[in-house]
């Protein structure tokens, strides 16, 4: 395929994956799947995921500035499957339990809230932006590449380490 073809097939692909994924997790977030045991095993498995998705990342850009674009691609390929697989591990998770409510008081109570909603929302933002960010290192757009992965970059890092921030806060009311 030429490069342009490519391109629109990249940009088709990137909208449907960022309205379908957020969907879908909305949508089997509110399925509960009975007479299945709840996986109260998953949370600190899928907090661990997160923390290495952060040290991953922070590892690829390390690489990138040593000039290893294998390393740095290898960790952002690992890094994309481990926020996949987190979040069928979160889907799963809450298809067969019941919600864990924060038991916190006062400002810590705001502060988890803040944290929890900030996460929630560039959760799903972050999105296009790996998207299109990894896309045009496929297409060979470096330029392109390194402008989108500086947007890119701070927010992924903020997810993956506020979804282990969020699971720290709340493990303690976990039944």
């Amino acid at each position: 395929m030429t490069t342009p073809t490519l391109e629109k097939k990249y940009k088709v692909w990137t909208w449907i994956l960022s309205i379908t994924i957020p969907l879908a997790v909305a949508v089997l977030f509110r399925v509960k799947l009975p007479n299945v045991a709840p996986l109260d095993f998953l949370p600190p498995i899928y907090a661990g995921i997160n923390a290495a998705t952060a040290l991953l990342l922070i590892l690829a850009v390390i690489q990138i500035k040593k000039g290893n674009r294998f390393l740095h691609e290898t960790f952002m390929k690992i890094s994309i499957v481990l926020s996949l697989l987190f979040l069928v591990m979160y889907v799963a998770y809450h298809m067969t339990s019941d919600p864990t409510p924060f038991g916190g008081e006062g400002f810590l109570k705001y502060l988890y809230y803040f944290i929890l909603i900030s996460h929630i929302l560039l959760s799903v933002t972050i999105i296009p932006f790996v998207l299109v960010t990894y896309s045009r290192a496929i297409l060979g757009k470096f330029p392109l590449h390194k402008k989108m992965a500086k947007i890119t970059f701070p927010i992924w890092l903020y997810v993956a380490i506020t979804g282990v921030v969020v699971y720290l806060m709340i493990a303690p009311y976990y039944s």
